[in-house]
C-alpha cells in the first residue's frame, strides 16, 4: 500500500459544482463518498492506496484521505483531462482530520506537487489525526 498527497485548490478546483474547499470534501465524505479524480500524468496508484487532500486554503493542511479504488485510467471523452483515479473518501477519517488538519509544516514539505508520495517519516501524524 502506498500512500499519496493530493493538492486541492478550492479557488480553482470545483467539486459537485461546488469550491473543493474542506467542509465540502467533509459533505462529501458522509453524501457522496465515490468520487473521482483528475490526474495530470499517470502515477502507479493501486487499490488500496490512500489519497490524502491538502487543502492549499486558508492554510496549506490535509484536512481528508480516501482509499483508491481502481488504477488511474485515461479518459477519452475529455480532451482536457490526462488520467482519472476513482476513490472512495472516508467518512470517519475525514471527520477526524476536517477537526485537526495535519498543517503542511508538520509533514515536513514544501513546494508541493498535484499529487506525491507522502514522505515516510508524515505518515505516522497523518495516521494518528485521521484515527486509522
Amino acid at each position: 500500500m502506498a500512500d499519496w498527497i493530493y493538492v486541492l485548490d478550492p479557488h480553482r478546483d470545483t467539486l459537485d459544482g461546488e469550491p473543493a474547499g474542506r467542509d465540502t470534501i467533509r459533505r462529501l465524505a458522509e453524501e457522496e463518498p465515490e468520487l473521482e479524480f483528475w490526474l495530470g500524468r499517470r502515477s502507479r496508484m493501486k487499490p488500496g492506496d490512500r489519497l490524502w487532500f491538502l487543502f492549499t486554503r486558508p492554510d496549506p493542511a490535509v484536512a481528508a484521505v480516501a482509499e483508491v479504488d481502481e488504477e488511474p485510467w485515461e479518459d477519452p471523452d475529455d480532451p482536457d483531462v490526462t488520467y482519472v483515479v476513482g476513490v472512495s473518501l472516508l467518512p470517519e477519517a475525514t471527520k477526524a482530520l476536517h477537526r485537526d488538519p495535519v498543517s503542511r509544516d508538520e509533514l515536513g514539505i514544501g513546494q508541493v506537487r498535484s499529487v506525491q508520495k507522502v514522505k515516510p517519516e508524515a505518515l505516522p501524524v497523518l495516521l494518528e489525526r485521521a484515527g486509522l
